[in-house]
């Protein structure tokens, strides 16, 4: 049977810094993305810069943090949050959300695609491909920490795993590496071969939001619910319910930019 490492979720200290496991991986999908929309960018790809690969990541690593605390704290404890909300501030007490990330990002882009004069779903389209792996890193991230594990597992499962910090000693999945791998490394494949190809505006957008959302709705079956909220209506996940909508908006855009016959 397989045990959590329990990793130091500090990494080193500089000084009186610590600088943690979970810090340096969103460091590492930053980077990510600024070597990918490099690498893309090259002799203005599809109407976008090296230029403005660095002004998005610069703008975007805002719209994530903003939007992915705002998102967690609306999302999944509002009654919490909105009684007091100087707690919204304290990000080290942990509480991100994928989707409010997700939310922030589009704003940002939005934002800089009307004052730069690019389309926005076009430039939604290159950003698209390059966010994967920061969401495969935050995964890998939360596994270190050995938090948002996973529901109990057959014994004999290969992979199960104890996580100490249940207190439980339940064998479960590890529900972290299964997101990382669903969410970002499959999504991201995906999503790199698809773009290489022009394609209709919106239609890279579009498999984004249908990709992640089946690889989220799917992955959130091993995931354990927070133990504040739990199953809600029809056994699914709060997670699972934030993903629906994002899954029925990629099908509605992927219908809406379909190539029509005359064009």
């Amino acid at each position: 049977m397989l045990v959590h490492p329990q990793f130091d979720p500090v990494a080193f200290h500089v000084g009186p810094l610590s600088v943690r496991w979970y810090g340096l991986m969103y460091l590492a999908g930053f980077a990510a993305f600024w070597l990918l929309g490099r690498l893309r960018s090259k002799d203005g790809w599809r109407g976008v810069s090296a230029d403005d690969v660095e002004n998005l990541l610069f703008y975007g690593v805002f719209g994530v943090v903003l939007g992915g605390r705002l998102g967690y704290c609306l999302f999944y404890q509002p009654e919490y949050y909105l009684s007091e909300p100087w707690r919204i501030l304290q990000i080290w007490q942990g509480g991100m959300s994928a989707h409010g990330g997700l939310i922030g990002v589009l704003v940002v882009i939005a934002a800089y695609a009307k004052t730069h004069g690019i389309r926005f779903w076009r430039l939604v389209d290159f950003v698209a491909p390059l966010v994967p792996l920061g969401l495969a890193a935050g995964r890998i991230g939360n596994f270190i920490n050995g938090e948002l594990w996973g529901r109990p597992a057959a014994a004999d499962l290969p992979w199960a795993m104890i996580f100490p910090q249940t207190g439980d000693g339940i064998p479960r999945h590890p529900s972290q590496i299964y997101e990382a791998g669903l969410e970002g490394l499959a999504l991201f494949a995906l999503l790199w071969i698809y773009s290489r190809r022009e394609r209709p505006v919106g239609r890279t957008s579009a498999l984004f939001a249908i990709g992640y959302g089946a690889a989220r709705f799917v992955s959130e079956y091993f995931r354990e619910p927070d133990a504040f909220l739990g199953l809600q209506a029809f056994g699914l996940s709060r997670g699972q319910w934030l993903t629906i909508p994002l899954f029925a908006a990629g099908v509605a855009l992927w219908w809406i930019v379909r190539p029509k016959r005359n064009q």
